[in-house]
Parts: structure tokens; C-alpha cells; sequence
């Protein structure tokens, strides 16, 4: 390194004890390495109190390879090497033992000073950013998954498209220019598949019913619920039931438009419900499909009793769902009531009790189809419980507390008191186990209850072990 010889002269005035702690304010970790050829330490300063807790104290006197891991050793060594030759200093990363069990990562640079070959050590925390990259790997790990994951459910979606029996067009709600059809619509108005881009969607109707689909396509873009119209094809004596929808991606607006021969419909329909059914009965997620009014189960899927453990639909159906969710009484409640004012629900965290006493955690989404004979609720339940988290360190709000704010005007006020203290209760015990290690005794203590009354909390929570007795737990803990 090239200086100015007012800065050498500025650096020879300085005392030993202003030099060291300008190292210490320039650095986490300062040595000072015998020159006795075995890299002994003298001498060491810490810039934090923090990491003087975490480091042996007992380093002065040993020999510096002796302090970090076995594979970082080799670097230690290159660093005393390159100082006892002069070569311009490099920074190396190696690990230490550290007493709050992680290894703590430093990055060292060493040279030589002074006549006798001693040689000082300047250190730096690295495991800030250690964590930081840490997380970062986690969460582009999480982010792979869900994208993952979204592919593969444009794979199901894009499949059941195309394998649809019922002729189906998406177009644009606006210009009225089709996107995209199915193999069925290609067939039942005789188009072939590369004629559909920018097609106007009125040209593949009979002219006279114009005025009546731009009507029908105005009111379901203005109100948002489907609409059905018989119209006729171009060039063809056939009837057809328009049924046509709207949905949004993104910015954009499109029609969704479903034809069907009047005369094959009924006998379309059940076969199309068939594979649909199909799909739905052997997806991975669970399916449940209620009663609008009483919650009542009416349909469940194969993955749906696999969670709840129940070995047949016979002994899901009839029954409310609010029995396999987590919280009786306040789950179900916030899903219909969510469902019945706003028509659909997405990703709604709670956990699906089993019958043999598993509980996992689930994501939950639903729709309302209040239109119909008798109305009804449909429910998608996600198993998340493998999900990875970013930070174990890290602990979220409970869930509850956000959504208890949702039942204000729906539930009673010494209703939503007593499930808000359910929940502050629940977290304070969780807390004196975690902070006791499972110490029942202990937790006991340090909540202020006796014994049996923290084995009542328990049971009641469903927390711990339940097959363990106060007598067990005394002799376990003795």
C-alpha cells in the first residue's frame, strides 16, 4: 500500500494504546499473533460486548488454527504464510465455535508489524449478512415453489379446456375480438383453429341475433352475473343456448362464452359433469361443496376425508364442515359470512381437525353460487402444513387476532371478548412450555396456576401431551 510520508509520520507518533483502540473501532475482532511460528495469541480486543459473549475467552495462549473449525483451519494457516512473507494482505472467511451454538463467521485479514514478527489480525461480523442471504435463498426457494406450482395449475386448467366436451370462446370484453377457443367450439362452428385470432365474436352468429347477444354482452359487462340467450349459427339451422360470463386478468376484461346444441344438452351435460367430477374427486387439494344455509356437507372428495381421516363420504355428508375446522363456531362463520357478502374467498389460513386427533394446516378458498335450485357453497382446502417459512426465529401474529376484527357487527360483543381472551390465553401458555422447555411445573409457575389448572388449559387447547399425568410429569422432571 503506497503512503505519504505525513501519514507514516502520523501512524509512528501513535502510542500502543490509541493504536489499539483505533483497531478496535475499525473492526469487530482485533489479534495479536505471537511470531513464534505456531500463530499464538497474545492479545485480543472485541468492538462489541455482544461478540465477546460469544467467543471463548480462553483464546489468549492458544495457537489461532486452534479457535476456528477444522476446514477453515488451512485458511488460517494461508493468512499467517502470506503475513510472514509481506504479501499484500487478502480477506478469508472462517468459522469460529461459538457459545450460542451457530458458528460465528468472520472474515480476517493479517499482516506483519514490527521487529519481532508479530502479527496483528483485523476480524470482521459477517453473519448479518450471512442471515440476510440466508433468507434470501428461502425466500427464492418459496418463490420457485408457488411458481412451480402456478404452472402446474395452468397444466390442469389448460387441460380441462381443452378436453372439455362443451364449446367454449374467451374474448375480449371490450373490442368483442376472440382470444382463444376449444377443440369443441372449433367443431360446432366449423372454424378451423388458425382462423380464430381477431375474429369479431358476433360474425360466428346469424345476423339477426346481433342486437340481442351486443345486449346480452352489455348487461353481463355491466353487472358481472352470466346471462343465457338461444341464438342461431351463421350459415346454419342450428339452435344454440349462449351462456356467457365475465372475468378479469389483470387489467383486462373477457367474455367467457359457452355453447350448447339445444338438442344434445341434456344428454352433453351429465357427461361433462362426469369429467369434471372425476378431476375433482381425484385432485390433491380436498373439495367440499355445503349447503348455503345449514353448512351441511353434500359433497367431499377423496382428499378431503383423507384429511379429515374418515374412511368414506358417507360420514362427511350431513355433516357441517365447522366440525373438522379449527376453531368451532368462529372459522365457519367468517368463511359464509365472507362468502355471502362478497361472493368468493382466497387463501384463508386455519388448521382441519382429524378424527384420530391430526391437525394440519390448511389454506382455504371458496365460492358462493347462490344462483340455482339450492343454493350452495364450494370449499378448496390446501395442506400447507410442508410449506417452508423464512425465518424459524421469526413468529407470526396469530391469525385469529386479524380476523376477530371481521365478526364486529356479525357476533355479540362478549362473544368476540371471550375468543379474543381464548387466544391471548392460548399464546401466554404456548410461551411458558416453549420458555420452560416443556417444564409443566414450571409453566405453572410463571403463569401463576396451580397444576390441575394448567392440565385443564391444556386439555381444553388441545396443547402437549395429553397422556401424561402431573404424576408422570414430576417424575419425568425430577
Amino acid at each position: 500500500m503506497k503512503q505519504s510520508g505525513a501519514a507514516r509520520g502520523w501512524v509512528e507518533e501513535l502510542d500502543y494504546g490509541r493504536a489499539a483502540a483505533l483497531l478496535t473501532a475499525a473492526s469487530d475482532v482485533t489479534l495479536v499473533i505471537a511470531g513464534n511460528g505456531r500463530g499464538t495469541i497474545r492479545d485480543i480486543t472485541f468492538g462489541s460486548a455482544e461478540l465477546a459473549r460469544e467467543i471463548d475467552q480462553e483464546w489468549i495462549g492458544k495457537s489461532w488454527p486452534e479457535t476456528v473449525t477444522p476446514e477453515s483451519r488451512p485458511k488460517i494457516e494461508a493468512l499467517l504464510r502470506d503475513a510472514a512473507s509481506d504479501a499484500p494482505p487478502r480477506w478469508r472467511q472462517v468459522n469460529h465455535p461459538s457459545t450460542a451454538g451457530t458458528d460465528l463467521p468472520i472474515v480476517y485479514t493479517a499482516m506483519r508489524v514490527g521487529t519481532r514478527g508479530e502479527v496483528i489480525a483485523i476480524g470482521r461480523n459477517v453473519r448479518p449478512i450471512a442471515v440476510l442471504q440466508q433468507r434470501l435463498l428461502e425466500t427464492q426457494q418459496l418463490v420457485e415453489r408457488e411458481y412451480a406450482r402456478l404452472r402446474q395449475s395452468e397444466t390442469r386448467h389448460r387441460l380441462l379446456f381443452q378436453v372439455s366436451a362443451e364449446a367454449i370462446v374467451i374474448a375480449e370484453a371490450g373490442a368483442r375480438r376472440i382470444v382463444e377457443a376449444n377443440p369443441a367450439a372449433h367443431e360446432l362452428l366449423g372454424v378451423a383453429a388458425g382462423e380464430w385470432a381477431g375474429k369479431d365474436l358476433l360474425s360466428c352468429f346469424d345476423g339477426a341475433a346481433s342486437g340481442a347477444i351486443e345486449t346480452l354482452l352489455a348487461t353481463v359487462r355491466a353487472t358481472g352475473r352470466m346471462e343465457s340467450l338461444k341464438v342461431a349459427c351463421r350459415g346454419s339451422a342450428a339452435q344454440l343456448t349462449l351462456t356467457v360470463s365475465l372475468f378479469r386478468e389483470g387489467a383486462s376484461a373477457y367474455f367467457l362464452v359457452r355453447m350448447s346444441p339445444l338438442g344434445a344438452l341434456r344428454e352433453s351435460t351429465p357427461r361433462r359433469q362426469s369429467r369434471v367430477l372425476e378431476v375433482v374427486e381425484g385432485g390433491p387439494d380436498g373439495f367440499v361443496v355445503t349447503n348455503d344455509r345449514s353448512g351441511r356437507i353434500v359433497y367431499a372428495n377423496r382428499a378431503f376425508l383423507d384429511m379429515a381421516q374418515l374412511p368414506t363420504e358417507s360420514l362427511a355428508t350431513g355433516e357441517s364442515l365447522d366440525r373438522w375446522l379449527g376453531r368451532q363456531g368462529v372459522d365457519f362463520g367468517l368463511l359464509t359470512a365472507h362468502l355471502r357478502e362478497h361472493g368468493s374467498i382466497r387463501q384463508f389460513a386455519t388448521t382441519l381437525r382429524g378424527e384420530h386427533g391430526s391437525s394440519t394446516d390448511v389454506e382455504i378458498s371458496g365460492v358462493a353460487v347462490p344462483d340455482g335450485e339450492e343454493p350452495c357453497l364450494g370449499f378448496t382446502i390446501r395442506d400447507v402444513s410442508h410449506r417452508p417459512r423464512a425465518a424459524d426465529a421469526v413468529r407470526e401474529a396469530p391469525r385469529s387476532v386479524e380476523q376477530i376484527a371481521q365478526l364486529v357487527g356479525r357476533v355479540p360483543l362478549k362473544d368476540l371478548v371471550r375468543e379474543s381472551s381464548d387466544v391471548i390465553e392460548r399464546m401466554c401458555i404456548e410461551a411458558a412450555l416453549e420458555l420452560t422447555r416443556d417444564n409443566r411445573a414450571s409453566a405453572a409457575e410463571i403463569l401463576g396456576l396451580s397444576r390441575q389448572g394448567l392440565y385443564a388449559k391444556l386439555r381444553r387447547y388441545g396443547l402437549g401431551d395429553l397422556e401424561r399425568s402431573p404424576d408422570e410429569d414430576e417424575v419425568a422432571e425430577g
